[in-house]
């Protein structure tokens, strides 16, 4: 079967494309364990089918696998790759695109270099969901679903900003944010460093902690000021990546939340640089802009 390798900020996916190459279902965790495997496959974060829609609404879907075979319901800086694949492929020839991932829709733009590819990518990604039952995060005596208030700006009363969370030795203060997956980020104190923050160690232990029913990816923050934050992500259901497009969305969110930077921001991660935008009214949508890059293709022998 052919592939495209691609990534976004480091965070790399193999590309296949659906319309083109037939996979059973049963089989694709199988090749998304095996395409991933940095010894004896290809070397990825996972495994993202592009198929075809037939929805006049909609261009594509984006279909995605972890590299430990489950399914994930966003990514987006897979979801930008794939908006470069389908044009540069000549799969269509529109620069606002439609693409859908989990039955949710995410709307794109296409900018283009002098080479006439695309060279970045800005995706609307929707309002952030902040509701606890929704994200879903699950908190001893957390206000039921159906008694929560919101506020003037339509932020859930029971929505989990700055709560605390136990891991390992510490006490942890998280804020909770689905950006079409769950989301836990975590402001690290003035006293540690990002740079040598052991995230092997608290990574696995925040994404299978019981306050999360389907797991959770976990950023860790420090702000550098009012327009610019880095970041180390543990994905779940992978590891430490080198960016997280939901995370990064997640992060800016979490940030205006707590009122720590201003409602637009840069996001350093450690493979490269991603825009995010919110206006903190909740039922406004987050704007992500970074890269999308192709690596190289290939034919790839699988049963």
């Amino acid at each position: 079967m052919n592939f495209t390798k691609m990534q976004g900020c480091g965070n790399d996916y193999v590309y296949i494309d659906g319309g083109q190459v037939q996979v059973p279902s049963e089989k694709k965790a199988d090749l998304a364990r095996f395409v991933s495997n940095r010894n004896f496959g290809i070397g990825s974060d996972g495994l993202i089918f592009i198929n075809p829609v037939d929805d006049p609404d909609i261009d594509f879907e984006m279909e995605m696998y972890n590299a430990d075979g489950s399914r994930s319901e966003m990514c987006g800086n897979g979801i930008r790759c794939v908006a470069k694949y389908v044009f540069d492929h000549n799969l269509t020839d529109r620069t606002q695109l439609t693409i859908v991932s989990a039955c949710k829709k995410k709307y794109i733009d296409l900018t283009l270099g002098e080479d006439g590819l695309v060279k970045s990518v800005k995706v609307d990604m929707g309002a952030p969901v902040l509701a606890a039952p929704e994200v879903p995060v699950s908190l001893p005596n957390s206000i039921p679903f159906d008694e929560a208030e919101s506020d003037p700006a339509g932020i859930p009363a029971n929505s989990v900003i700055n709560e605390p969370i136990t891991v390992l030795d510490r006490k942890w203060h998280m804020t909770c944010v689905s950006m079409g997956n769950p989301h836990a980020v975590v402001f690290l104190p003035e006293d540690m460093d990002l740079a040598s923050f052991d995230i092997e160690a608290y990574g696995p232990h925040f994404e299978n902690h019981e306050y999360f029913p389907n797991r959770t990816n976990t950023e860790f923050v420090k702000i550098d000021d009012r327009n610019n934050v880095h970041m180390r992500v543990w994905e779940r259901g992978t590891g430490e990546t080198l960016a997280c497009g939901t995370g990064c969305c997640a992060t800016a969110v979490a940030c205006i939340l707590n009122g720590l930077t201003d409602n637009e921001i840069t996001v350093h991660v450690l493979g490269g640089d991603i825009k995010c935008s919110w206006d903190g009214t909740a039922s406004s949508p987050v704007i992500m802009e970074g890269p999308a890059v192709t690596v190289f293709e290939g034919v790839l022998e699988w049963d």
